[in-house]
């Protein structure tokens, strides 16, 4: 029952995308019942013409004959319009619909992202959508034309000779039994079967962003168990579906036709005579049986396609109405007047329950850069989401110029606030479109921003300098070159607090060089946070924190916190070689 309300409830819905499509929807049901009334008037030609011109050929026969085919023909004209508008209401819908995923896919918070798997999300807004698609452009044009179909021939059937169509019509409930029987079963196994074409498609791209880490660890054979295992689930139950349609459709149905063909014959046979039954009339109740059982017999080997589409349309549901979002920002205010940055006693925790940020407290002024540093899990990239309202902290206050963060509107923050992550993300397009991230930036901007950095030196020796093409993640430059790139990108967007997240952590001790004596210029009056593993890289910050399990547990400078040798001094010795068992 709670199946029947939510598959109701899902169908409701995908009929509201119809609204902005409403002329086109209503002139393709036109074209629709047009058709339907052009094929119940043919089998009723044929049996005219059977009757009175079957043993007497003349001009009229010959100009009804012309008729009937003639009916033929308009009628495959006016059903290709009837399902080209429907086609095109149909792909419009599922254009709507992406667009909807797509929106507020954008808008969720990274807690869903952690949760969900990138493959599982792709296959909803791609293979689910198309499911629907399928749905609209044939399935409802058909299931419709099904409905008009049948309406009138069992009207026109029942003018004709009300007793031959009470035999067919003992056949009726049998249908409706048969189609209600497979809704109920097929429905789970459908729903399984899309869940594990979703989770084919996730391990299908953790498998090919992974892949240099697989082969590095000869890890192919495994992956390969991992994904047949899944593939091998989804044969089993695609082999369970089909074998439901088989049962419960087109065999089932093709065999209920059968036996309406042998009941008219028979009662044609043995009483045609008697009751005055003719052979035009016999003729064209065998079709009208035709266009009775064809159409149910279409809707009903279509039916798994329609349980696929609204299976699918709840899973792109499900991702549109979901409300994990990325933390509000309550007010308007515009500007960062300076880039003074407080933490006062914030707490954070991912799921509610272990504290990964412990009542946390720092102040760092404009033109300052600070830096965190500590074991891996310690918290210093959850300082960063906090700060970048990625997530939403539980406790404490975090202030920037002295207000509230939340009271800024997440465009004065994005604008104002460079970030710099230790994995650099070059999207497809150019040099010059990276850089400028498509915003309102000057070509001469976008230059200087490069020079600044150091950039421009190795992308003048590009043959096609600026415009050199960027494929996927930017895999055909090298790292250092990717994070180059990466802090033009951020210059370029003038921010007054920068913030880098391990920038330099994936790269050689030569190109590092390079990296920061651009990150010392970019540094350059902007207020600095700055997480490193390297030790060397920060230094010169004005202070350093250590954190531990979410705790600040040291703060100073580099020569303050090596003369309490601390666990400041203990990770300083490591990695300079130097501790001594």
């Amino acid at each position: 029952m709670k199946n029947n309300a939510n598959q109701w409830r899902v169908f409701k819905r995908l009929m509201s995308y119809l609204k902005p499509y409403k002329f086109l929807t209503a002139l393709a049901l036109g074209l629709l019942l047009l058709t339907t009334v052009v094929k119940s008037l043919i089998p009723l030609v044929a049996s005219y013409f059977i009757d009175h011109f079957l043993t007497d050929m003349n001009q009229t026969a010959m100009l009804i004959l012309l008729g009937y085919y003639l009916m033929y023909v308009v009628q495959t004209i006016i059903q290709y319009f009837g399902n080209f508008f429907f086609a095109r209401v149909s792909y419009s819908i599922v254009r709507d619909i992406r667009r909807d995923a797509f929106a507020n896919m954008e808008k969720l918070g990274m807690s869903y992202f952690d949760k969900t798997p990138a493959g599982s999300i792709v296959s909803r807004i791609t293979n689910d959508t198309e499911a629907i698609s399928d749905m609209f452009s044939g399935l409802l044009s058909s299931f419709i034309s099904a409905i008009f179909v049948f309406t009138v021939t069992l009207f026109t059937m029942l003018k004709l000779n009300a007793v031959l169509t009470a035999w067919v019509a003992l056949f009726l409930p049998f249908i409706f039994i048969l189609v209600n029987l497979y809704r109920k079963k097929s429905v789970k196994v459908i729903a399984k079967t899309r869940a594990l074409l979703s989770d084919i498609n996730s391990k299908l791209s953790e498998s090919i962003e992974g892949i240099r880490i697989i082969q590095a660890f000869g890890q192919e054979e495994r992956l390969k168990g991992e994904f047949e295992e899944i593939n091998q689930e989804h044969v089993q139950y695609a082999n369970r579906s089909i074998a439901l349609d088989s049962i419960f459709l087109r065999p089932a149905m093709s065999l209920l036709k059968l036996l309406a063909y042998a009941i008219l014959m028979a009662y044609f046979g043995f009483r045609g005579m008697e009751v005055g039954i003719s052979a035009g009339l016999m003729y064209a109740f065998i079709q009208y049986v035709n266009r009775l059982f064809d159409p149910l017999i279409e809707v009903t080997q279509n039916f798994s396609t329609l349980q696929t589409s609204m299976v699918s349309a709840g899973r792109v549901f499900d991702l549109i109405d979901e409300k994990q979002y990325e933390p509000e920002q309550v007010g308007v205010q515009e500007e960062v007047p300076f880039g003074n940055i407080e933490f006062k006693n914030v707490s954070f925790s991912y799921d509610g329950k272990r504290q990964i940020l412990d009542d946390i407290s720092f102040k760092v002024n404009q033109g300052e850069t600070i830096a965190f540093v500590g074991a891996t899990g310690s918290g210093k990239s959850s300082i960063i989401n906090v700060f970048m309202r990625f997530y939403e902290f539980q406790s404490g206050q975090v202030l920037l110029d002295g207000v509230d963060i939340r009271k800024y509107s997440k465009e004065a923050l994005r604008k104002h606030i460079g970030l710099v992550l230790q994995e650099p993300f070059l999207y497809h397009g150019t040099i010059k479109s990276n850089i400028k991230m498509y915003q309102d930036i000057s070509d001469e901007t976008v230059q200087s921003a490069a020079k600044f950095v150091d950039a421009d030196q190795f992308i003048q020796k590009l043959p096609e300098k600026y415009d050199t093409k960027v494929t996927e993640r930017g895999s055909s430059f090298s790292t250092g070159q990717r994070q180059l790139l990466a802090f033009a990108r951020t210059v370029a967007s003038q921010p007054k607090i920068l913030i880098l997240d391990e920038a330099t952590a994936n790269i050689d001790s030569e190109t590092e060089n390079i990296v920061q004596e651009s990150l010392k210029k970019m540094r350059q009056g902007r207020t600095t946070i700055a997480i490193a593993h390297r030790l060397s890289t920060i230094q010169d910050a004005d202070c350093i924190y250590v954190l531990d399990k979410g705790k600040i547990i040291e703060s100073g400078n580099h020569e303050k916190l090596l003369s309490q040798k601390g666990t400041y001094y203990r990770m300083y010795q490591l990695q300079a070689g130097m501790m001594e068992n």
